[in-house]
Order: structure tokens, then sequence, then C-alpha cells
């Protein structure tokens, strides 16, 4: 069986990518999916393999079937942190040389990682591509990462009380990618990524766990943190939230296309239009909602207020709402109605 093209949100449910018997095939897939490896089949034992995707994108998501005992070798992990997250069976990881006393563990670029799996072993994947865990520290750090972040310890405690929580995101991660909702909400599936990434990093200790928020050399592109930033990188900023703000952005974005480091750009925010990067993207989308459902009212478009809120990345309806009414003093759904603006004393309710 060939692969199954990439996967995206909203599906419904996994998509096989892989199912069958021919194990050489599936070490291929698997290979251009995630990692080359050598694989070692060390029994007869057969069981169906196979390779199901939930997610594919910045954040991966799969789950992996041998059926047969096996040896994996991957001699360098590439740009992209692994996540074991063990289903059934059993087996053995070993990350650099050092047996884990669990599969449940995490990996990134550079790492030797070696597996042995028995028949039954299945196994789910989560994959973060390195560009979103930097994006993730530059927010941290002030600045762009001068090299991948390597983690201190490999395996993940499920006794850890923050470790389980995470896993729990995780899972609700697997449920939402296979909604409705993700369907019609791409930055909703952004913003969730991101937030997997960046807690990953909150509960497993790493080569920059020490470094302050909003530390680091912030300010390198603009001669040093304490200076200025000027109205131009301002403008740069304003116009980049205002050409992509139907997309899954970071103030690490905001920061690169306004040349600047990310805290001189909330103190330039901050300074001159009173406000942070991602409240005046915020803004930006909560207009571009308002447009378009004054054109519904007009007559000059189609959809319903759920629909135009999800699409500009807005998946609290009640939140929106409410910051929707602040904004233009009236329900989202009476613009679409072409009511009238609410007093200021009207009581507020869903859209």
């Amino acid at each position: 069986m060939s692969a199954a093209p990439a996967h995206g949100a909203g599906t419904g449910g996994p998509v096989p990518i892989y199912e069958g018997g021919d194990i050489e095939e599936l070490r291929r897939i698997v290979g251009g999916r995630l990692s080359p490896h050598r694989l070692t089949v060390l029994g007869e034992q057969r069981l169906p393999g196979r390779f199901r995707a939930f997610h594919e994108g910045p954040v991966g998501l799969y789950d992996l079937a041998y059926g047969t005992p096996v040896r994996l070798l991957v001699r360098e992990l590439p740009d992209f942190y692994n996540v074991i997250l063990p289903q059934a069976g059993g087996g053995v990881v070993t990350v650099n040389g050092t047996a884990l006393t669990s599969p449940l563990s995490v990996a990134g670029p550079g790492d030797v990682v070696s597996m042995e799996w028995d028949p039954r072993a299945v196994n789910g994947a989560l994959s973060l591509s390195r560009r979103i865990v930097d994006e993730m520290l530059t927010v941290r750090l002030g600045d762009v990462p001068t090299g991948p972040l390597r983690f201190h310890r490999h395996q993940l405690d499920p006794a850890d009380p923050a470790v389980c929580s995470w896993l729990a995101l995780v899972h609700a991660f697997r449920l939402f990618v296979a909604s409705p909702l993700a369907h019609h909400s791409d930055l909703g599936v952004r913003h969730f990524e991101r937030l997997l990434a960046d807690t990953l990093l909150d509960v497993q200790p790493h080569s920059w766990s020490g470094a302050a928020a909003g530390g680091g050399a912030a300010g390198a592109s603009t001669g040093g943190g304490a200076t200025a930033m000027l109205p131009s990188a301002v403008r740069r900023a304003t116009a980049y939230c205002a050409e992509h703000a139907d997309e899954a952005v970071s103030v690490s974005d905001i920061a690169r296309a306004a040349r600047v480091g990310v805290r001189t750009l909330r103190e330039g925010f901050r300074t001159h239009l009173d406000t942070t990067p991602l409240a005046y993207l915020r803004r930006v989308r909560l207009d571009r909602v308002h447009h378009e459902l004054t054109a519904i009212a007009e007559g000059r478009a189609t959809g319903s207020v759920t629909e135009v809120a999800c699409r500009w990345g807005f998946t609290h309806l009640g939140r929106f709402s409410a910051e929707y009414r602040r904004a233009y003093g009236r329900l989202p759904s009476d613009t679409s109605r072409g009511r009238p603006p609410l007093s200021a004393n009207a009581p507020g309710s869903g859209p």
C-alpha cells in the first residue's frame, strides 16, 4: 500500500498512511514522514503493521505499529523533536547511549536514538519542527536562539503532575484536530500547535531553561536592548499584522517583520500605540470580522457569525462576543442583521 497524502485538520479521524505486512515499505514511509532510520527484524512473529496520521504540519501526530519485533536506529535526528507516546506492547528506547526506563520520551536534533519494539507495540509519535520550538524560544529569550534546543532529560516522568497535564493536552489536541471546528479554524489549529510546543518547554528541562523570559539580546538589531523602537519599525510591524491577519502569527513573527527583537517590539508598541503586538493583531482581526458581518447585513456576503469568527481565529465565541460588543457597542449577531448599536446599559449575550 502506498503512502497517503498529507493529513489536514478536521477530517473526523486518523488517516491511514500505510497498512499491511511489507516491513520495508513501512520503514521507507515512516522514514519519509519522520526520520530516515535503519531497521532490523528480530523475530518471525508477524502482525499487520500500520502508520496513521491524526495531524500533519509544524506539529505532527501519528501512531505506528510495526507488527513484528524490530530494532531501529536513527543515527542523528534531523531538525525536529520527537515525543514517543507508548500505547500498547513494550519496548526499550536508548538516547545517546543511555537506555531509558520507559519509552515515554523526547529527543531532538542531533540526538542518536535506538529503539526495540515487541510485535504488539503501538506507539504514538508527536513531532515538533525545530522552527516552531525556535519560535517559542524567541518569545522567551527576546531573540532568535543561537542553536538548537537540547533536552537535558529525555525521559518524560508520568508521575510528574505537570507532565500528566501536558499529556492530557496532547490527547485534547488529537480530539480537536478531528473536530469540525478545526476544519473551520486554521488559526485555532496553529495556536494549539504552539501551545503544545511552548508547554513542553515548561515541563522538560532543556538547554535554555535558565534563561529569563524577555532576556537575551532582544535589541541587537537596533543597537541594544534599551534602544527605543523607531516609528518605521512600528509601521513595518502593523503592516505585517494587516497583511497576515488571516494566518497563525506569533509575536516573534511580528518582530522579525519589524526587524527588531521581541522585547524592543513590545516596548515600541507600548510607547507608540499603548498596546501589545498581539492585542493589536487581535483588534485587526476583530475589525476584519466587523467588515464581513457588515457585508452580510448589506447582502454583499453570506455566512454565520460563528463561521466568520472562526475564520479570523476567534474560537471562544463567548469571549469573542464580549470583545466585539466592547469595540462596536453591539453584539456581532446584531451587526450581521443590520441592527443598531446597543445602549450602554444593555446586557450582553452570545453571538
